[in-house]
């Protein structure tokens, strides 16, 4: 075995995937099933809009083009959507400042449009009326995370351990040489932490340390209905919200459709621990802002609820890539919120990490020990 995956999400799928197509065989071992995590709670969407010029944006044009490619490799498998996004601006002000962003993200490569009053409603002709306008961005695009987890896992041909917590990162002189289960030993020399939520726990098995912390979201879901929802929309706040340090509720609209019927309304976030109580004020905030922004959806019944904790690190970037306290280990975790969205590029430098081979962009500005360097 040439390397072991710690996680069955869809960051842990992508790098076994990866990985196994630049010829390593690969095992992947996880505590629960297959997208049993984060990735299980997750809404599927790959974003470009949300995200500033920087490191995480090219990480995310990077995946954008990545997931067309394994949309034409894995036709159907896993309902690929290139719907696109539409941020929404209530006022004169607020839509001043999203130009602002757009025009930066263009010089990133970022496709945006801008949409005045009447051409909101061509795009959605569902929401509110009084807009000031917003931002149209088509290569926003949607997948069902847990089916492409598992699509990935299945088209890597990696060896899969499921209901297997891993309780020791095996070590030696040379630095990492597997990691030990209930059941077994997997002996490989390279071991990825793909552990989502987890992976702080995990670095502290391998004698590592990552300040992964858990972030509370929750997500409605309506019942079926016609197309009323066409493309990924959202309020111009949300994105202030992916980028805030805070530890309270935050909330803001984010609704859009899916093939099957049901739409989807989020995004909370909030660090409360791993404390999975249900949040009635979360939950209220989050119909009401669909209301806001679609009407229409004010006397739909919500048929459920579910949530999940995004795996949040400080500066808001990923860590990816080998961790030089403990040569063999390599890190693919903390993406908060956006891990379906970059997956494929992270599996992609940890592919290139693991056999040499010259990364697609720099991989300085995720570097594992960061945070121990900024701590000295």
């Amino acid at each position: 075995m040439d390397v072991v995956i710690i996680g069955a999400g869809v960051v842990g799928a992508a790098c076994a995937y990866y990985a196994a197509r630049s010829g390593l065989s690969v095992a992947v071992v996880d505590s629960g099933p297959v997208a049993g995590g984060t990735t299980g709670a997750g809404e599927g969407n790959l974003l470009v809009s949300d995200k500033k010029p920087g490191p995480e944006l090219d990480l995310a044009l990077l995946s954008t083009r990545l997931w067309q490619e394994l949309a034409a490799a894995l036709p159907g498998q896993f309902e690929y959507e290139p719907k696109g996004g539409l941020v929404v601006a209530q006022d004169e002000t607020t839509l001043k400042a999203l130009r602002d962003f757009a025009e930066g993200q263009r010089s990133a490569g970022v496709v945006a449009a801008e949409v005045g009053p009447d051409g909101l409603y061509d795009l959605e002709p569902h929401l509110a009326p009084g807009l000031a306008g917003g931002f149209h961005y088509p290569q926003d695009s949607q997948v069902q995370p847990a089916q492409a987890a598992a699509r990935l896992l299945a088209a890597s041909g990696a060896e899969l351990y499921l209901g297997e917590e891993v309780t020791e990162v095996l070590t030696g002189p040379g630095g990492v040489r597997g990691v030990r289960t209930a059941r077994r030993e997997l002996l490989a020399p390279a071991v990825v932490n793909a552990a989502g939520t987890w992976g702080g726990a995990v670095a502290s098995l391998a004698g590592s340390d990552l300040p992964v912390l858990p972030r509370r979201g929750f997500v409605l879901v309506t019942e079926p209905l016609p197309r009323v929802v066409r493309h990924k929309v959202y309020a111009a706040d949300y994105v202030a919200d992916v980028a805030s340090d805070s530890a309270a509720l935050q909330s803001s609209g984010v609704v859009e459709g899916t093939p099957s019927g049901p739409v989807l309304i989020g995004a909370t976030r909030e660090r409360v621990g791993f404390d999975r109580s249900l949040s009635t004020e979360a939950l209220r905030r989050l119909a009401s802002q669909a209301a806001a922004l679609f009407p229409v959806l004010a006397g739909v019944r919500v048929l459920r609820t579910y949530h999940g904790f995004r795996p949040y690190l400080p500066d808001h970037l990923p860590a990816i890539g080998p961790d030089p306290r403990v040569p063999g280990l390599l890190h693919a975790c903390g993406h908060e919120g956006a891990g379906i969205g970059l997956a494929p590029g992270t599996g992609v430098l940890i592919a290139a990490a693991l056999t040499g081979a010259e990364p697609p962009l720099p991989p300085d500005p995720f570097r594992p020990d960061r945070f121990a360097e900024a701590d000295r």
